[in-house]
């Protein structure tokens, strides 16, 4: 079950909640902001679970509605005194898009991931090491460090809750890129075989012989909500971040590219022997690298 504290995730359940109230009582969003003598954008930033909501506004929206029954209004009042307080990353507003920032309001209201990288290893999956040395060009170096930090806070999360679901897919690509030197290559790749040990966890490869693929766009997240079981659809790209909700089409789109990657990708068997061979030939260079030095 979904981190209950997290006020963005009271705010998702007021948004489902709300919403199906106001449509069961045939109103539109206009109606009801009318009838509340609210504006028409106080109730649709309640609705898109972009503010918390306060119990007396909540009441009013109860009595527009005809809410009465007790055990649905008793839930959706603690909702809206939770729905007000800071949610953990909110520190690190200053270092995410406003995107992104939507984005990890509704991670702790999901049940699984399904995340594919084509040039990198996944942020979830990064050790410290390999994210630091990922940021390292980052002309600011206090906002790279941040922003590290950010993503291992962000895994100690996750990764503690048992209930979630993961599921990585990678462009084998990732897998030879050095980031850092081999040292860090060889902790990262062991990562990834650690990882992909727990029970909810699964890491595929999609190999270099599988040519050309529908992954080579560019990498993707798809969050599953625990509440509704609505799919989230996150993008980024230089061009910039975009959270994707309601456009049915595109998220079907990229849920088709998933599960094609899927079945492109190495047997788990395969993929965990490609890492571990290529854990080995950083290993190797490794040590070449330390008889050049000591030879010099």
């Amino acid at each position: 079950m979904a981190a209950d504290g997290d006020p963005n995730v009271q705010r998702r359940r007021l948004r489902t909640a709300l919403r199906k109230a106001r449509e069961d009582a045939h109103l539109t969003q206009r109606d009801a902001a009318v009838a509340l003598d609210w504006s028409l954008s106080k109730l649709i930033r309640i609705e898109a679970g972009a503010q918390g909501l306060s119990v007396t506004d909540l009441k009013a929206l109860f009595d527009l509605y005809g809410v009465t029954d007790e055990e649905l209004v008793t839930h959706l009042k603690a909702a809206a005194r939770g729905s007000r307080g800071q949610s953990w990353w909110s520190s690190y507003r200053d270092i995410v898009s406003s995107q992104f920032a939507q984005y990890l309001g509704h991670e702790n209201a999901s049940s699984s991931f399904r995340i594919f990288h084509p040039l990198l290893v996944p942020g979830l999956l990064h050790t410290d090491a390999y994210a630091a040395e990922l940021l390292s060009a980052h002309p600011e170096p206090e906002r790279a460090r941040r922003i590290v930090e950010l993503r291992m806070e962000r895994q100690a999360r996750l990764f503690t809750r048992k209930d979630l679901q993961f599921a990585f897919i990678l462009d084998e690509e990732a897998l030879h890129r050095w980031i850092g030197g081999p040292r860090v290559m060889q902790q990262q790749l062991q990562h990834l075989l650690d990882m992909s040990e727990r029970p909810n966890v699964s890491v595929q490869i999609v190999p270099f012989s599988a040519g050309a693929h529908p992954g080579l766009r560019g990498p993707f997240i798809f969050l599953r909500l625990d509440q509704t079981e609505e799919d989230l659809l996150f993008l980024e790209s230089v061009s910039g971040d975009q959270l994707i909700r309601d456009d049915p089409e595109q998220i079907a789109k990229y849920a088709a590219h998933f599960e094609r990657l899927r079945e492109l990708a190495l047997s788990d068997e395969q993929g965990n022997a490609l890492i571990k061979e290529l854990i080995n030939r950083f290993h190797h260079a490794e040590e070449h690298s330390s008889n050049d030095l000591t030879a010099e």
